[in-house]
């Protein structure tokens, strides 16, 4: 079930989750990888990373660490060391409402991707306290655990396991569906959408010719 999200795009599965379902655009890509997997929450004090660390003797293949550091942008929460290791584990990548470091080297990274909202040279407490497992914010999104993450360019969105049979065959039929309309474009010119005018007229405007 989770891999048939994987050639979709981000955006079109958004479109089948009324348009709202993503996380905040503070939740970048750090590198140029796909993610996709199930969440592994983790809560942290801001700033710190303790629990982080405990979490990932934890991982199982396939997870995706989904850490609540509280937006705060003023130390990062892992850098390239903690990455190296996740990778290792068979991690599926990480996302973080907070900082990192070591960008340049998690940047050229392309088998494991990376959110974040920032990059700071500061490091991290190691104070606690924290949990694993329980329901977080990230990026204004309730994650919980087990909650399918998928991640590109555009950024990360959220899909519950019990909806995620019927937005992966709504989402798909969007693939297909704007292949058509991308086909359309290109070799003919045309992009019909006979729902503009009819939008127009149900709201009583009238457009000059």
């Amino acid at each position: 079930l989770v891999q048939r999200f994987a050639d979709i795009p981000v955006a079109n599965i958004d479109d089948c989750m009324g348009r709202t379902a993503a996380m905040n655009y503070r939740i970048r890509p750090m590198n140029r990888s796909k993610l996709l997997g199930t969440a592994f929450t983790i809560k942290v004090p801001e700033g710190d990373n303790l629990m982080f660390h405990k979490a990932m003797d934890m991982a199982q293949p396939g997870d995706v660490f989904v850490i609540d550091a509280g937006g705060s942008a003023s130390r990062s929460i892992f850098g390239e060391l903690m990455v190296t290791y996740c990778r290792s584990r068979g991690v599926a990548g990480i996302v973080v409402d907070g900082s990192i470091r070591d960008s340049e080297a998690i940047g050229q990274m392309e088998d494991f991707p990376v959110y974040a909202i920032g990059v700071t040279p500061n490091g991290p407490y190691k104070n606690g306290p924290g949990e694993i497992n329980t329901p977080v914010t990230v990026g204004g999104i309730v994650v919980r655990p087990g909650d399918i993450l998928v991640g590109d360019a555009d950024g990360v969105i959220v899909i519950r396991p019990e909806d995620a049979e019927a937005i992966a065959a709504a989402a798909e039929k969007v693939v297909v569906t704007e292949e058509g309309i991308m086909k359309d474009i290109v070799e003919h010119g045309t992009y019909v959408r006979p729902w503009v005018d009819k939008k127009l007229q149900e709201i009583g405007t009238e457009i000059a010719r």
